[in-house]
């Protein structure tokens, strides 16, 4: 029997400072490949060519408006704002829990402040354009994509590496 791993706990951090009770939901990357068909001579069909990597976001909403997230805006730096999200994943069957962490460095694309009305608690949003990415789990670097550095590690092999260093950029 197997069952799916459930968030079950969740932390986001914005530069350190922990968002405890105001984080609401995090939308971590969607990893994807830029991808362009070609059929060449004596070939019976297409097959997509791996052109890179397109560009990464992370999402955050919390209850209420961010005054550090605002005072983040237009950092001039690609990779000027550090975010880390932390969760932890339980599968019902056997009570394992797995430490996921997402550690992003990017800036601001878009700070949305939500309907604002007496009373009712109003949704802060905000996308991370990125430049950095890394996931941990259970304490094991899973993938680390750095753009700008030319780095594209999975599983502890980093898939760029030869390029570089044919490049002479180590």
């Amino acid at each position: 029997m197997g069952m799916p791993r459930v968030l079950k706990d969740m932390m986001l951090f914005n530069e350190g400072l922990a968002y405890q009770g105001e984080a609401k939901t995090v939308t971590l990357p969607t990893l994807s490949r830029a991808m362009e068909e070609y059929r060449g001579a004596g070939m019976s069909g297409t097959v997509s060519m791996d052109m890179g990597m397109e560009a990464m976001e992370l999402s955050f909403t919390c209850g209420g408006p961010m005054r550090q997230v605002l005072r983040q805006w237009g950092t001039p730096t690609v990779d000027g704002v550090y975010v880390r999200f932390a969760g932890n994943y339980q599968r019902d069957d056997t009570g394992d829990i797995d430490h996921v962490e997402v550690i992003v460095r990017g800036r601001h694309s878009e700070i949305d402040m939500g309907d604002q009305e007496t009373g009712e608690a109003s949704d802060f949003s905000v996308t991370m354009a990125l430049a950095y990415y890394k996931l941990v789990w259970n304490g094991r670097v899973e993938l680390e994509i750095d753009p700008l550095n030319m780095i594209e590690s999975v599983n502890g092999i980093d898939r760029l590496a030869e390029r570089r260093g044919l490049l002479g950029v180590y």
